[in-house]
């Protein structure tokens, strides 16, 4: 593999122990299953694709540009003309 960059980062105390147990169990380095933990993490953002909100939209005139919004209002909670 190419190069590497000497870091430090805060671990929990427990996670660090169960990745040490881990690493231990699968004859790895603590290094490689990081490693590994983070290009899944990376490869799994790449693949999230950006929210779209559906077309929930209804057939009719809806609301005219400028309308007041009044009457959608008197007439949601039924209160009748203001």
């Amino acid at each position: 593999m190419g190069t590497h960059m000497k870091t430090t980062i805060d671990i929990a105390d427990a996670l660090f122990e169960q990745g040490k147990h881990v690493a231990s169990r699968e004859g790895i380095t603590f290094r490689a299953l990081v490693e590994e933990g983070l290009r899944i993490a990376l490869e799994r953002r790449e693949q999230r694709s950006a929210f779209v909100l559906r077309d929930a939209a209804v057939d009719g005139t809806g609301l005219v540009k400028g309308q007041v919004w009044a009457l959608p209002r008197e007439l949601a909670y039924d209160d009748g003309p203001a």
